[in-house]
């Protein structure tokens, strides 16, 4: 069995200096004596790297970092093809080169990988993405053909193949190199989602829906080949997340949606078939409403409870939620309900400033006066914040099958959204 190898285009490497761990939720002193002391990965101080970087000049074949060089790989020919083997040699292959997610893949022959391009009317040459690669430092170039192989590997049909190359247009990878347990989500609008039998109903995020299945896999390995895997080099998350094997991959149930889809708040056709991307830490699933408050009330509540950065949250709400909040609660509009959550999420200043990641992440902007933060700062600890207080970073989206009024809150922040026609 021969199978296709991929192959890339690489630039010198950026340099990357790294502090011991952990860095969230400690104190000022051992985030200092981590900048004073010494780099894990080479031994070399850490501040003397940091002002090396910034004040020397790189030569055309070394990276330096601090006073580590480190070689710049030239571009080899590309290997295409594997030589014939059996099929559990090539998976162990695959897996031992760091291509996969330890889970079997379909092995991408040269047939098959024919067949996935005629998904698509582009040149298997042409370019898709200018990736980087975040193991090895380096820019390299993703074509259509090196997608089809990935597309190939996490079982996807012809007929998914413009998602999956709008996926590796984005830029966006599904893995991050956070310590936390960072996840990742990404939605489908138009047309594409009941051509290609994407689930945005009964059990939209179980694993039932071979298109749903199949294309959040695909960016998981995606971000794979663009070395976001390597365990200590690349990816420090202390515990992971499952949520990336697939990534909660949906599609939004715009039939039964009593408000405009999420794509045409983004600016596209309601026509246009569109991929839009998630990334956050927090998902809350609901319990049905109190007998004293309205849904509208309730899931404010739930929010309320996980301290915002910069505004950001996703609610993704059964349609019997959408339609009670309109019909019953009188938001006409996403737009509306989002602003009233802006209005009436609210958090202690003591809890939202003691919160580490907005210690870290927000304190420096109320330093440099960028309001609100900076009059925040100066409240009392028992004065309410309306940490919402964008309304436009408050995304919802309407999913599920209509078999109980449920929700999911989450601390998502909306990336982006790219088209999936251009890559018919």
């Amino acid at each position: 069995m021969e199978s296709v190898a991929k192959s890339d285009t690489r630039a010198a490497p950026l340099p990357f200096i790294y502090t011991p761990l952990p860095v969230i939720g400690m104190a000022d002193d051992v985030l200092d004596g981590y900048i004073n002391g010494n780099d894990p990965d080479t031994g070399k101080s850490v501040i003397g790297e940091i002002i090396d970087t910034l004040t020397k000049p790189v030569s055309s074949r070394t990276g330096e970092v601090g006073s580590k060089p480190v070689e710049v790989e030239k571009a080899a020919a590309p290997q295409v093809l594997l030589g014939p083997d059996t099929e559990d040699n090539l998976q162990r292959l695959f897996y031992e080169k760091g291509w996969t997610d330890g889970l079997p893949v379909i092995l991408p022959t040269e047939e098959r990988v024919k067949k996935m391009l005629a998904g698509t009317s582009h040149a298997p040459d042409e370019v898709v993405c200018q990736a980087f690669n975040m193991d090895t430092g380096e820019r390299f170039q993703c074509t259509v053909e090196n997608i089809a192989v990935v597309a190939v590997m996490a079982g996807a049909r012809p007929e998914y193949f413009p998602v999956i190359l709008a996926i590796a247009a984005s830029g966006h990878s599904s893995l991050s190199p956070s310590t936390t347990a960072h996840a990742s989500m990404l939605m489908v609008n138009g047309p594409i989602r009941n051509e290609i039998g994407m689930n945005s109903g009964v059990g939209a995020f179980s694993p039932v829906s071979m298109a749903n299945a199949v294309i959040g896999r695909a960016w998981t390995l995606l971000s794979i080949s663009w070395g976001y895997a390597k365990v200590r080099k690349v990816l420090w998350s202390s515990q992971g997340n499952n949520y990336t094997y697939n990534n909660m991959c949906i599609a939004e149930n715009e039939e039964k949606s009593v408000w405009e889809p999420l794509h045409v708040q983004k600016g596209f056709k309601a026509d246009e078939s569109v991929v839009s991307f998630f990334t956050g830490w927090n998902v809350l699933s609901s319990l049905h409403c109190a007998a004293h408050r309205t849904i509208g009330e309730e899931i404010c509540l739930q929010l309320s409870v996980i301290p915002a950065l910069n505004s950001a949250a996703t609610i993704m709400m059964d349609p019997l939620v959408a339609r009670t909040l309109k019909n019953n609660e009188g938001f006409t509009t996403k737009q509306d309900y989002s602003r009233w959550i802006s209005e009436n999420a609210m958090i202690p200043a003591e809890r939202y400033w003691k919160t580490d990641y907005i210690d870290m992440l927000v304190a420096s902007e109320a330093a440099k006066g960028v309001e609100p933060y900076a009059s925040w700062k100066k409240l009392p600890d028992n004065a309410l914040i309306n940490h919402y207080h964008n309304p436009d970073n408050v995304n919802i989206i309407v999913v599920g099958g209509e078999s109980s009024p449920l929700w999911k809150t989450a601390d998502y922040r909306y990336g982006s959204s790219v088209s999936v026609d251009k890559w018919r």
